[in-house]
């Protein structure tokens, strides 16, 4: 990796959020069974996690869950590993994995950069999912975005051979940075020429329905790890 990413430079910003009844209770009695504890001095041992063996597929910053479940609960033979920083959007997954009976899903409550470096083994991911991460619009936030050198090094190291990374987003200058950053990475390359079409299996995510009511649009990489070459 040719530039370390820095810790102290956060991705996110820790917002005020009430907790529901609902959320109190399913991180309480459900939080024990879905959520893995962040160990920086321990590599995430999937098979034990989930009690199987199958392909691990990681969500960075997945909100409320509601795409997360959805493909979770259209993939069965897919394990699924979110990581999100607020708790209301840990609680609500929670919820909603307990209320429909989801059992392929577990979920890290901490920062996705600090998990994907030190619990996350090279090469153990099958795919990763970045659905409307924070844009960090002003220029002088531009290091704080998940999408950047250092950490595009470090999300690609974490992807197996032919894995993927999906990244969608309702702003196109970030759509633009991360089409450039993403092209510029040793191991990734491009899926499409340039922008992918919408992936008929993604959910809309609570966000985007937002977004389309407000008339924003919406862009869509899909890499893969692989050998560059025609």
């Amino acid at each position: 990796m040719s530039d370390v990413p820095d810790r102290s430079i956060r991705t996110y910003v820790l917002r005020a959020g009430r907790l529901t009844d609902a959320q109190k209770r399913a991180l309480e009695e459900l939080g024990p069974r879905f959520c893995v504890p962040f160990d920086p001095s321990a590599t995430l041992d999937a098979e034990a996690a989930f009690g199987r063996r199958a392909p691990l597929v990681a969500e960075i910053g997945f909100g409320m869950g509601q795409a997360t479940w959805k493909i979770a609960e259209a993939n069965p033979d897919v394990s699924y590993l979110g990581i999100e920083v607020h708790t209301p959007g840990v609680g609500r997954l929670l919820y909603e994995l307990g209320s429909r009976g989801i059992e392929n899903v577990r979920i890290v409550h901490y920062d996705a950069v600090e998990v994907m470096e030190r619990m996350i083994a090279p090469g153990s991911l099958a795919g990763i999912h970045l659905f409307y991460p924070d844009p960090w619009p002003k220029k002088r936030h531009h290091k704080r975005r998940i999408v950047r050198p250092g950490l595009a090094e470090l999300l690609a190291s974490r992807l197996e051979p032919g894995g993927y990374l999906y990244f969608v987003t309702d702003i196109e200058d970030y759509a633009l940075w991360s089409l450039d950053v993403l092209s510029s990475t040793e191991g990734l390359r491009n899926r499409y020429e340039l922008f992918a079409p919408a992936q008929e299996w993604r959910p809309e995510t609570k966000f985007e329905s937002h977004a389309s009511r407000d008339g924003r649009g919406r862009w869509e990489l899909v890499f893969e790890k692989g050998n560059r070459g025609p």
